[in-house]
């Protein structure tokens, strides 16, 4: 085993998922509710970008509050899986198999 050529590996690696992560940062997920009533925008490293209310929403706090619970949810949940699908292509591109270092990017 190359050892010195394992770590540059890791090191090309390590850097590509880095690129990778700011890429995600413009990868935009939006998500609205099922009457459209409430739109999010989140980017696929689950960060939230923007927020859309439509003005019949203020009328009910609890509503409102429920609506933003569970769209918010869902577009997390879709930018959670295009993170992970991204960083682990990534990071299986290059290196080889090593028993135990499959969550060492996670």
């Amino acid at each position: 085993m190359d050892l010195m050529g394992m770590m540059g590996k890791l090191k090309e690696t390590q850097q590509k998922i880095e690129d990778t992560k700011k890429r995600l940062d413009t990868v935009l997920i939006d998500e609205q509710s099922a009457d459209g009533l409430l739109k999010v925008t989140v980017t696929a490293n689950r960060k939230i970008k923007s927020i859309s209310v439509d003005d019949s929403l203020l009328e009910d706090k609890e509503q409102l509050e429920d609506y933003l619970i569970v769209t918010l949810n869902k577009a997390i949940e879709r930018a959670t899986s295009v993170n992970e699908k991204e960083l682990d292509a990534v990071a299986r591109m290059d290196m080889p198999s090593i028993p135990g270092m499959d969550n060492l990017f996670k």
